[in-house]
């Protein structure tokens, strides 16, 4: 009986070990691709210019032809056809838990926090944004003393909120949002006395509204985050390509390579959606790219990870 209960305990031990084990033997997000030819996107459908739907009922913005460039790389470095397929996903809390399950493999118009790092891995930044409000124009708001106790709309666990509540900690926050029309329209109905989001959502928002009886404050944003991707953790060669396609694309436009250059104009040149100096936009990708380093002329895929 006591070799019996040994030998059972041993077992129970073995089952315990190897259900720790089995998530690290599952599929990689790249042999999943690989094998069913789809990239599974996580994303909203109203981050101006992120991520939206058109007029013409089709999904547009700067990381979706970031997507693109993606889905072409990833067709040379696996040698066939990929389908992009995109999922809804309203939050960065949505994206990590879908990512988690397996349910997507990516999801972009993500700002940079320690917090979620703990939970997915980051991309290089492809963009720089920074938390700052909406109001109406004849609005007297404009320091943080002015916001308090002052109806702010805010997504709920957001990097605005995190930032918004620590600005000034006496506003009202109204979190109950779902979507950044749907803020405008508390605004407009005067039901907030103002919107916190990232700087280029809110003024592609604006833009889009086609109105001028709105104002973006403060001159300089309370806080700056690089906006990135997401994937799941423990998958190093599907990051590897995200980022060689992401870094492809800065160098394309600080290259003056005309495919990348019309890309980024589309959305951030002088007739862009939101339109930005060419200097700050170069800047900005040169820092990304020397710290990474640059992509050889005649290199069409990047080198896979020792361990793929």
């Amino acid at each position: 009986m006591k070799i019996l209960k040994k030998l059972s305990s041993a077992a129970i031990g073995l089952l315990l070990v190897l259900s720790w084990v089995q998530p690290t033997l599952a599929e990689t997000v790249m042999e999943k691709i690989a094998r069913t030819g789809i990239l599974t996107v996580g994303t909203r459908f109203d981050l101006i210019p992120y991520a939206y739907t058109d007029d013409q009922g089709n999904l547009v913005g700067y990381s979706i032809d970031a997507l693109n460039v993606l889905q072409k790389q990833l067709e040379t470095y696996l040698g066939k056809k990929i389908t992009i397929e995109m999922v809804e996903a309203n939050n960065p809390g949505d994206s990590i838990l879908m990512l988690q399950k397996g349910e997507i493999d990516i999801a972009c118009n993500t700002g940079f926090t320690w917090e979620r790092n703990k939970y997915v891995d980051f991309s290089d930044s492809y963009g720089i944004s920074g938390i700052r409000l909406v109001t109406k124009a004849g609005s007297n708001l404009s320091t943080p003393e002015s916001l308090a106790g002052k109806r702010i709309g805010i997504g709920e666990n957001t990097i605005a909120a995190d930032v918004i509540k620590r600005v000034q900690p006496k506003a009202v926050f109204v979190t109950n949002i779902e979507s950044v029309d749907q803020a405008f329209d508390l605004l407009n109905q005067g039901k907030i006395d103002a919107i916190a989001g990232d700087t280029l959502i809110l003024a592609g928002t604006i833009q889009r509204l086609g109105a001028n009886n709105y104002k973006i404050i403060p001159e300089e944003p309370y806080a700056r985050f690089g906006m990135a991707c997401i994937v799941p953790q423990n998958n190093s060669a599907f990051l590897n390509v995200v980022n060689y396609s992401l870094v492809k694309l800065m160098q394309g436009y600080v290259n003056q390579e005309k495919p990348y250059v019309d890309m980024v104009n589309r959305w951030f040149g002088e007739k862009g959606i939101v339109p930005l100096p060419a200097e700050i936009i170069r800047d900005f990708f040169e820092t990304i790219i020397i710290e990474r380093a640059q992509i050889p002329p005649d290199s069409s895929v990047p080198e896979p990870p020792v361990n793929r």
